[in-house]
């Protein structure tokens, strides 16, 4: 798969190739309604600098955005919470460890019946059964994470996990963890 830049500046117009993946090009015809939840602690950090507006691109590729919370701890700054609304997301800010938070309002979203699709962005293996109950209930599920750190666990419960390595977000897939190729029509 060719690798996707991460920009601050600019938001990427072709995230990924995905006319080539034959998930995505199915999903053209089969729209998926998505929950985008953040783990904000242990996601928007400065050393990973992540893009909200690239994670939101890539999930538009198959889907629509119906639910995007982003849980921030009380000590999130005042122009992170503006930053978090102004790109249409709702910070949810709770005092101490929001897994907790996140975890319980993925589970009442894994029963939603107009949700299709639980994506999660975290390095955190405590979203571990959150995810396997999402899928044991016929949601997909996807991880957003971002390397160094990210938990073995959820990239092997995930349908979809999509690494971010600090510069590039690339697809890697279950069985081998390595990235997908999509200069070449995926094999089934």
């Amino acid at each position: 798969m060719a690798p996707i830049k991460n920009t601050l500046s600019s938001p990427i117009k072709n995230a990924f190739n995905l006319d080539k993946i034959p998930f995505f090009r199915e999903r053209k015809k089969d729209r998926r309604n998505i929950a985008l939840l953040v783990d904000g602690p242990n996601m928007l950090r400065k050393e990973f600098q992540i893009d909200l507006e690239v994670v939101r691109d890539i999930l538009k590729r198959y889907g629509d955005i119906k639910v995007g919370k982003v849980f921030l701890n009380q000590y999130a700054s005042d122009k992170l919470v503006e930053a978090i609304e102004n790109q249409g997301f709702e910070p949810i800010i709770g005092s101490g460890d929001v897994d907790v938070r996140l975890a319980v309002d993925a589970v009442e979203l894994v029963f939603s019946p107009t949700i299709d699709t639980i994506a999660i962005v975290t390095r955190d293996a405590d979203f571990k059964p959150v995810l396997a109950k999402a899928n044991s209930h016929g949601k997909e599920t996807i991880v957003f994470g971002a390397e160094p750190g990210l938990s073995i666990a959820l990239k092997n419960v995930a349908d979809f996990v999509i690494v971010f390595d600090g510069n590039e977000w690339h697809e890697v897939t279950k069985s081998h963890d390595r990235e997908i190729d999509t200069t070449e029509p995926v094999q089934q």
